[in-house]
């Protein structure tokens, strides 16, 4: 039935490994030692092969998203909730961390600096110092990025809106929730109407061509989430917009095979690429579910849990444990059900990828010869989500939390 939903090539049966919390926290310390130990100084860590791009076969990675800082943060991060101990402090080389990740924009992204993922915008955030001209660097930064034209997490607006309210969250200072609040009315106007689907969705100008994502990384939930968390900071009158909005696309885009459900890439995507039925935080089933996440009531709650069915009847991915398309970033999607549900089985769903992902994570440094030292790509996410799931809670990295001492957005 649900292979109609998903390619089952792209899984793998469940391992069946039963929950210790005693191995996961050993985890989480093995994982920090191991990136502590294969630090390099200003060429920072080690890429794993999977994460190179061209030719260059020792590059330097900066970037949140797969780089030096979301290494530098997660290690930080980590530390702040007790799971580990560093030997030392990398935050304090943040000015060169910012230095070394513009050469990286420059020779990969010119004129992305305020990008969420990729961008300056993160390291500014992470600097331990907080003063009048990195606040106003930050706040251009949030600004300048109001009109993007990606219209997505990773580059776009949305990615900024959710620096906005993270910062907001932090300081609650006005200034930040002014910017989240004309960065959404910006993204407001940009909506566009689909009649074939009857529904609102964006259009995304990126890496050379027109998309039409409805994903959690580039697509339309990725937008609605820093929105739904937000939703406090808007007008009612603009947030009763939103809530309708949303709601009313991920309806109109389900796809439903008996009690379970999944979504394509993109709302007009061509048949060759709808034909991946792809079921991974950043296209899919399990992307949505953290995505809306925090959305109010339960008009959306079968939706949700029938996407959660379709993620644990498709079994771990295999493409390995990491956050953005591997087994972890899938569990996260049965820890935000247990939250929103209070149903153990959520939980124990989760810690049963946990451990899976674990297995798969000791398998790929054996093939490899050495660990993937990344945040959204590698260990470093997979150390955050075995915490997580120690702790029944779903707080997914630099969407969820990005300051380790502020509380979530209810």
């Amino acid at each position: 039935m649900s292979a109609t939903l998903y390619d089952p090539q792209r899984h793998e049966a469940l391992q069946a490994h039963p929950w210790n919390e005693a191995q996961a926290r050993a985890a989480i310390r093995a994982i920090v030692a191991q990136a502590e130990s294969h630090w390099r100084g200003a060429r920072y860590w080690p890429v794993h092969p999977l994460d190179r791009e061209g030719d260059d076969p020792d590059p330097v990675e900066t970037p949140l998203y797969h780089g030096a800082a979301g290494v530098i943060w997660a290690l930080h991060y980590l530390q702040d909730c007790g799971a580990a101990t560093l030997t030392r402090d990398y935050l304090g080389g943040w000015r060169e961390l910012l230095a070394a990740n513009r050469t990286w924009l420059a020779a990969n992204a010119p004129g992305e600096q305020s990008s969420w993922l990729m961008g300056d915008t993160p390291i500014l955030m992470m600097a331990p110092e907080r003063s009048p001209e990195l606040a106003d660097a930050l706040e251009r930064l949030i600004a300048g990025n109001r009109n993007h034209p990606a219209r997505e997490l990773m580059w776009g607006a949305p990615g900024t809106l959710l620096a906005a309210l993270f910062l907001h969250q932090q300081t609650g200072e006005e200034r930040w929730a002014a910017l989240f609040r004309t960065s959404a009315q910006a993204l407001w106007q940009q909506l566009e109407r689909s009649e074939l689907h009857g529904c609102a969705y964006w259009t995304q100008d990126l890496y050379g061509r027109s998309s039409t994502y409805l994903d959690a990384v580039h697509g339309f939930v990725a937008t609605a989430g820093p929105l739904i968390k937000g939703r406090r900071l808007l007008d009612p009158a603009a947030w009763r917009g939103w809530r309708d909005c949303i709601a009313n696309t991920v309806r109109r885009t389900v796809q439903r095979v008996g009690e379970q459900v999944n979504w394509h890439p993109q709302l007009d995507g061509t048949e060759r690429e709808n034909a991946k039925k792809l079921l991974q935080f950043c296209h899919g089933a399990p992307g949505f579910v953290i995505s809306l996440a925090d959305f109010p009531g339960d008009e959306l709650d079968e939706l949700l849990r029938a996407a959660g069915e379709t993620t644990w009847a498709a079994g771990p991915l295999n493409k390995g444990s990491n956050l953005c398309h591997g087994t972890a970033g899938n569990g996260y999607a049965f820890l935000v059900l247990y939250r929103r549900t209070g149903d153990v089985v959520w939980l124990e769903r989760a810690r049963a990828f946990a451990m899976h992902a674990l297995a798969q994570s000791d398998d790929a440094a054996r093939a490899h010869g050495q660990g993937r030292y990344s945040l959204w790509t590698g260990d470093l996410g997979l150390g955050i989500y075995l915490w997580d799931c120690i702790h029944a809670q779903a707080r997914f990295p630099t969407l969820d939390v990005f300051f380790s001492g502020a509380p979530r957005a209810p």
